[in-house]
């Protein structure tokens, strides 16, 4: 943060330091003073000095001062002061208070200093504001006047000052034209003025002069400025003297030309974007105070809030960002006079009952006379306005006029231009007299301590009359008298506090502002009496019966102010939830409760009625009737159902316990009606089960209920029967065997127990812990089929009716006897990799089974079936290989076991075919021969084989030691043999094999490698022996294999190559060459070889060309060297550019073959 440091402003004797405070408030401080000034970053704060002043700033023990001088009299006209820092703007024109202000504080007041005003707070203007000023040019003649006019016009100002500090600048408030409310565009209009008030030079004449020089020996000149930055300000701005127009009485349209610049005597017009116009306007003469009314580009403005009838003068500054500031001369002009402004609202003097005395004051007459006002009023009917008085006067009063009556009236004053507007409309009453007095207060309601009352206005009286009520009160004997209770403008009041069942006799008063009226008539309300307190608690009167009570209670000891006239009684059992039941009302206070159950406890109470309400409930008497022995019971009933040999009954309480609880129950049984009964059980439960019956009989019972008193009467006969027993236990089976895979068991059956057997149950099993039902019905025998011979059987039986399922008899045990195999369950096919020994799949199928069951006699063999019913007997093997079959054939294999009671059933069949005959070998040629690889194929298909084809190829060749080891192994028909040697025979066969298995091998195919061409040569070397005389060398080759080396020499002098030479010499001599001639020469090798056909020659690849020129001697070796390495360059440049083009088109392949493979087998 920056430091902050303070700034004194001083101001001269005679001088004035204007602030503009935040609020819009303008504190003026005269000279001389010291004002102590706070910078928060350290900046000098901006101070806007009048034209023909300078501020100096002078540092005396550290601390900063602005001194504000005029220019002296050796002002020179090229001097000019120089402008002051960025931020600081130029003297700006003074702006009234309530013009917009800067929002921001900068400079506050400095703590310590002195107790200074708030208003003496600076405000930094925003940037934008702070332009330089171009200086002014003028003559020296000019600045002179210029000077003695401001010494003069500082006199003037010293007493102008005194007589303001005389009268505290009341007259300057009550001159100064009214603050318009004319928005200025601009917002940023400076906040400090530096000037002489009204009095200060410059302000009130015309700007023309512009100063361009600058004051010898002046602090400015201390700023160290050159003479050549004082240059650009030699332009002189003019602005012509404005036009107005359109002169109304509160406004008027002022226009301007855009301003003239000239330098060197050559004028410039700009555009109006370029400048900045400030309208400035004074209604207190040419040298008064201006006020700034307009900031901003236009050409027209329209000067609103004018006063009438009033002298203005008007004048506009333009500023530019390069140009300093222009101000045009003054013109002045006179508003239009108008009709007057609204008068005041006329005062009330004096009023009686029937008139109203008013008085008024006159407004502005804006330059006209008044001659007249005008008084309306209403009339006093609240209505439209009448004119009642119209004259010159300013008083009149209004007569006979209703007493206590509202009247609203309006004043307009008049002149010769025209009609004001109306004032404020102001309400007067007249003088009243007291309300009739009104009608006495009505009861509206009335309690134990309380009288609600309410009345009505008085008969005659306006319901726009303001009344006020008092009501007094008297209590019947108190000997007070009249009393007041309430006083207000309310028409109802309950009176509270007051006594139960008393008479109080009630007045009434109306008031008015006039005085009170007489009482009215005097009524007489009374309180309600109270309610009377509860009668004493209930007591028993003689003796307490099983069905009847007497009982007595006593009065209340407080009736509440008036008799009792009925009591009530009410009665509850005492049981939580009961209610209350009342069972006697009248004047008596005894009463007999009958119908009451015997031992039952019941509560009763008392309460009592009268004149004032209904009492509180007496305290509760608790009464208990006696007992008397249980009611009959219900007829007992079966619980659940009937057993066969037992019964469960259960029962309930009699409906009437006789007052008291049940303690015990007694049963009885007896077998006919006739029997005699005999007791059962005894005891508190309300069930029992009744045992050791007979199942199917009848039996009757009967039940009493005891209490504590004694046994009550028997209940009804109930009825009820056991229910049938389950059969008895079945005796043991009896088995027959009818062959070995079927017996018949038959059974007895057994006793029934009182219920037909509906039903028998079988079980069977071949474990005796884990047999199965697997016959239910009525029969007595059953066939069991489907049995396994040579089979030990467990079965029992147990009959079921009605009533249950009797047990299960004695197990009965078989065996079967002994039979033919069972059918073999599994059979199967053997694949290849499960059998021992390789087999011809395509003549031989190879089945397994497993041993079925042999049905007590040993399996001796199998009889197998294939083909068209062809039967194969075998031994007791568990697998058999079945030969001589017909190739890629399909067979139907089925199997069945032989022992010694004959052959068993068939197994399922299976069906399976033999492979077909492996293939024969194809044919194999040689498509391609080389010196050292030979390409194969074989067969017709594809070079490369698909996947789906299920034959492939097995390509042997012979080796060195005699043997033939298989090169290749797969679909494909052909086949590239690499890494052979030159003009040397090999020998292949061939194989084709498939899922059959593998076929014979071809006959031995012999095929001979070509002989490898010669090398090439490295680039021939050309020596100049001679003028055109050359010897060209090339390096030497070794015979191959015996085979002796020639070599062809080519030279080139245009695009094509003759042979020179041909031969086994690495040199030539090249001779009658032109001169200055480029020549090309190359070399190749040739192999030459006898064989059965005759001699044959095979010749390599030229080797890279040689240029060289025929030329001077002593030029051609070099030449012909640089011309060599430039060939041998371009060589190897093609030959990488080659291999890079093919590794690029191998990536390529490779891609597009990956994209294929995805696309086909894992997309699809």
């Amino acid at each position: 943060m920056a430091e902050r440091s303070v700034i004194l402003v001083q101001v001269n004797p005679g001088e004035t330091f204007t602030i503009t405070t935040e609020d819009g408030h303008i504190q003026c401080i005269q000279g001389p003073a010291h004002v102590p000034m706070m910078s928060p970053n350290g900046s000098m704060p901006p101070i806007f000095v009048p034209p023909g002043y300078v501020s100096q700033v002078v540092e005396e023990n550290g601390v900063r001062k602005v001194v504000v001088l005029p220019h002296s009299a050796e002002f020179h006209p090229s001097m000019h002061p120089p402008p002051p820092p960025p931020h600081v703007p130029h003297y700006m024109h003074h702006h009234h208070a309530l013009l917009p202000h800067p929002p921001h504080p900068v400079y506050p007041p400095v703590p310590g200093t002195g107790e200074l005003p708030p208003q003496f707070i600076h405000q930094h203007p925003p940037p934008h504001v702070f332009q330089e000023q171009e200086p002014r040019s003028h003559g020296r003649t000019n600045f002179i006047q210029r000077d003695e006019r401001s010494l003069k016009m500082q006199e003037h100002l010293k007493k102008r000052l005194k007589d303001r500090q005389a009268s505290g600048h009341t007259n300057n408030k009550l001159n100064s034209p009214p603050s318009s409310p004319h928005k200025v565009n601009n917002s940023s209009n400076a906040a400090i003025q530096n000037g002489n008030g009204k009095g200060q030079p410059g302000t009130g004449g015309p700007l023309k002069q512009k100063q361009i020089g600058k004051t010898k020996g002046s602090p400015d000149a201390e700023m160290g400025e050159s003479d050549t930055e004082s240059k650009k300000y030699d332009t002189h701005l003019s602005i012509g003297k404005p036009v107005v127009s359109d002169i109304q009485a509160r406004s008027a349209v002022l226009s301007w030309n855009l301003p003239v610049s000239s330098q060197n005597g050559e004028s410039h017009s700009h555009s109006p974007a370029a400048f900045t116009f400030e309208v400035a306007i004074s209604n207190s003469g040419k040298n008064g105070k201006f006020k700034s009314v307009y900031v901003g580009e236009e050409l027209t403005i329209t000067l609103p809030d004018l006063r009438p009838a009033t002298d203005y003068h008007v004048r506009v500054s333009a500023t530019s960002s390069s140009i300093k500031e222009s101000v045009s001369e003054l013109v002045s002009f006179t508003t239009e006079s108008c009709e007057p402004d609204c008068p005041a609202a006329p005062k009330l003097i004096n009023r009686t009952k029937n008139s109203l005395s008013l008085q008024w004051k006159s407004s502005n007459d804006n330059g006209s006379k008044i001659t007249n006002f005008l008084l309306e009023w209403d009339e006093g009917k609240n209505g439209p306005f009448k004119e009642c008085y119209y004259g010159h006067l300013k008083q009149y009063k209004l007569t006979k006029l209703s007493p206590s009556t509202k009247y609203s009236l309006r004043l307009a004053a008049k002149n010769d231009i025209g009609m004001s507007g109306f004032s404020e409309t102001v309400t007067y009453y007249t003088a009243g007299i007291v309300p009739p007095p009104p009608a006495p207060p009505v009861l509206v309601e009335a309690g134990v301590t309380w009288l609600s009352l309410k009345w009505s206005p008085p008969n005659g009286v306006s319901s726009d009359d303001s009344l006020t009520y008092s009501l007094d009160m008297e209590e019947e004997g108190s000997g007070y008298g009249f009393q007041p209770q309430y006083n207000g403008d309310e028409l109802s009041c309950t009176l509270r506090n007051l006594r139960r069942s008393t008479s109080y006799k009630f007045r009434l008063f109306a008031y008015n502002s006039e005085g009170k009226s007489s009482p009215s008539e005097v009524v007489e309300h009374s309180t309600n009496p109270d309610k009377p307190g509860p009668p004493s608690k209930p007591t028993v009167k003689g003796k307490v019966h099983s069905h009847s009570v007497k009982v007595a209670w006593e009065p209340p000891k407080d009736n509440g102010g008036s008799d009792i006239s009925k009591y009530f009684l009410e009665i509850s059992e005492a049981v939580i939830g009961s209610k209350w039941e009342t069972i006697y009302s009248g004047s008596q206070r005894e009463h007999t409760c009958d119908h009451l159950k015997p031992g039952t406890s019941y509560r009763l109470r008392v309460y009592c009625v009268s004149k004032g309400g209904e009492s509180q409930a007496s305290d509760v008497m608790t009464v208990t009737t006696s007992a008397v022995p249980p009611g009959p019971c219900h007829a007992p009933c079966l619980a659940g159902k009937a057993k066969p040999k037992e019964i469960t009954l259960q029962w309930g309480p009699p409906s009437v316990d006789g007052g008291s609880d049940i303690t015990e129950y007694i049963v009885e049984m007896a077998n006919l009606e006739q029997d005699e009964r005999r007791q059962v059980y005894q005891g508190p439960a309300s069930e029992y089960a009744v045992n050791n019956l007979l199942p199917g009989r009848t039996y009757c019972f009967w039940i009493r209920a005891a209490n504590k008193v004694g046994f009550g009467p028997h209940s009804d006969k109930a009825e009820i029967s056991t229910a049938p027993g389950p059969p008895d236990q079945c005796c043991k089976p009896v088995i027959t065997c009818k062959n070995a895979t079927s017996v018949i068991v038959s059974w007895e059956s057994p006793a029934c127990n009182g219920a037909e057997i509906s039903e028998y149950r079988l079980d069977w099993g071949q474990v005796e812990g884990a047999m199965h039902v697997i016959y239910t019905g009525p029969c007595q025998s059953y066939e069991v089929k489907g049995l396994t011979p040579a089979t030990t059987y467990y079965c029992r039986v147990q009959a079921v009716n009605i009533s249950g399922v009797g047990l299960f008899g004695e197990t009965g045990v078989v065996t079967t006897p002994a039979s033919v195999p069972a059918a073999v369950s599994v059979l199967h096919l053997l694949e290849e990799d499960q059998m021992e020994i390789s087999l011809p799949l395509s003549t031989c199928l190879a089945i397994q089974w497993e041993e079925p069951c042999c049905h007590g006699s040993e399996i001796t063999g199998y009889n197998i079936e294939y083909g068209e019913k062809q039967l194969v007997t075998v031994g007791r093997n568990t697998s058999h290989v079945l030969e001589n079959l017909l190739p890629d054939t399909l067979y139907r294999i089925r199997i069945q076991a032989i022992n010694s009671f004959g052959v068993g059933p068939f197994s399922h069949s299976i069906k399976a075919k033999t492979k077909p005959l492996p293939p024969d070998p194809p044919h194999l040629e040689c498509v391609v021969f080389s010196y050292q690889s030979l390409k194969l194929k074989w067969g017709e298909g594809p070079s490369r084989a698909l996947i789906t084809n299920p034959t492939q190829f097995n390509l042997q060749m012979e080796d060195r030691f005699g043997r033939f080891v298989t090169v290749y192994s797969g679909p494909c028909h052909t086949y590239k043999v690499q890494r052979l040697s030159e003009s040397t025979t090999y020998y292949f066969k061939i194989q084709a094999y498939n899922d059959a298995g593998e076929g014979e091998f071809s006959e031995v195919y012999a095929f001979t490698t070509t002989k490898s061409p010669p090398a090439s040569l490295k680039a021939p070397k050309a020596n100049q022996l001679e003028e055109n005389t050359y010897e060209i060398t090339w390096e030497p080759l070794q015979p191959m294999k015996g085979d002796s080396i020639v070599y062809i020499l080519q030279l080139a002098a245009g695009r094509e190559f003759d042979q020179v030479y041909k031969g086994p010499e690495t040199s030539f001599r090249l001779t009658s060459l032109q001169t200055n001639c480029e020549y090309r020469i190359r070399v190749c090798a040739g192999r030459q070889s006898q064989d059965s056909t005759g001699s044959q020659e095979l010749y390599g690849p030229y080797s890279p060309s040689t240029v060289f020129s025929s030329q001077k001697q002593e030029l051609v070796p070099q030449c012909a060297d640089l011309t060599t390495e430039l060939a041998e360059s371009k060589k190897t440049l093609r030959e990488e550019r080659f291999i890079a083009i093919v590794l690029l088109c191998g990536f390529a392949v490779v891609a597009i073959l990956f994209a294929v493979v995805i696309q086909y087998f894992v997309i699809k």
